[in-house]
């Protein structure tokens, strides 16, 4: 038996097309995007940079430079007589003024979730515009509205004032919600007894952690950050926080210890920081899947 074996026809490969390269108009286009992506983060690093190093550094100045590796700088800041108190400042008023807004957010957003009254939307409105005003244009009508309650000048007022200013986006961030809580919960908690507030509490809260916690990370940084309410409001330097101690550090510019300021500014940086790495990752515990599975 003999194999045979057909022969296939050798298909002819036409001719190699080289690639085809890029227009030098689309070459020059990539080449500034890329140049516009260098420049911006440059932008934004060298600032950090500076800090860092200056705060680092024994013999800081204004310019960027390789650091004289010290800690003295941090050392100052927290045995200063001056500097802790300004941290302690902000600390309490930023603490105090989270914790009020979130207590007056909770029932507020409880109330328009679950109460239908007339000329709730438009109310609910009116609370959002209260964030387009911009801020300059109501500082001084808030400081003669302290004077006249006595309150300027204080704690109180300054912590009034700021949780009352962050108030509208918790009303909205949290109503939205409980919005999203089913009201089958909180009927199945009262036929087993529980009062209204017993199930705001037992329901209601563990079930909007993710709200409260975005509520409470940007009323904090917005109070911890704020520079121009304490600075219309206080005129005991006891009471300023350390936005404005940064402020008079740097506006005395012939006596500026760099790298105190530095180290003042990182310091400064890190309760929000620290925050945020804490609530991102215990935003999405409490989730309303588990509970209705349960």
């Amino acid at each position: 038996m003999t194999a045979t074996t057909t022969a296939r026809p050798q298909v002819s490969a036409g001719p190699v097309r080289p690639p085809r390269r890029k227009p030098t108009w689309q070459i020059v286009q990539r080449a500034l995007q890329y140049g516009l992506l260098v420049l911006l983060a440059l932008f934004c690093i060298v600032p950090f940079a500076w800090v860092v190093f200056t705060a680092l550094d024994a013999n800081g100045g204004p310019t960027v430079r390789v650091p004289a590796f010290t800690l003295d700088n941090f050392v100052r800041f927290f045995t200063d007589g001056d500097t802790p108190r300004l941290f302690l400042n902000s600390f309490i008023v930023s603490f105090a003024a989270t914790a009020l807004n979130l207590a007056c957010g909770v029932f507020g957003a409880y109330a328009l979730s679950r109460y239908r009254f007339r000329g709730r939307t438009a109310f609910m409105y009116a609370i959002l515009l209260i964030r387009v005003i911009p801020p300059p244009a109501t500082i001084v009508a808030l400081y003669l509205l302290m004077v006249k309650m006595q309150l300027d000048d204080s704690y109180l007022g300054l912590i009034l004032v700021e949780a009352a200013a962050a108030l509208p986006i918790t009303l909205w961030l949290l109503k939205g919600t409980i919005d999203g809580v089913p009201y089958e919960l909180e009927e199945a908690a009262w036929l087993d007894g529980t009062t209204r507030f017993g199930a705001i509490r037992r329901i209601i809260l563990p079930l909007v952690g993710p709200g409260l916690g975005a509520a409470a990370m940007l009323t904090f940084m917005a109070v911890w950050g704020d520079f121009l309410t304490p600075l219309v409001l206080l005129q005991s330097p006891d009471l300023y926080p350390l936005s404005i101690g940064l402020f008079r550090s740097f506006t005395a510019f012939n006596q500026v210890d760099w790298g105190v300021l530095a180290a003042s500014a990182l310091v400064y940086m890190a309760p929000p920081a620290v925050l945020y790495i804490f609530l991102r990752r215990h935003l999405m515990r409490s989730s309303l899947g588990g509970a209705i599975k349960g």
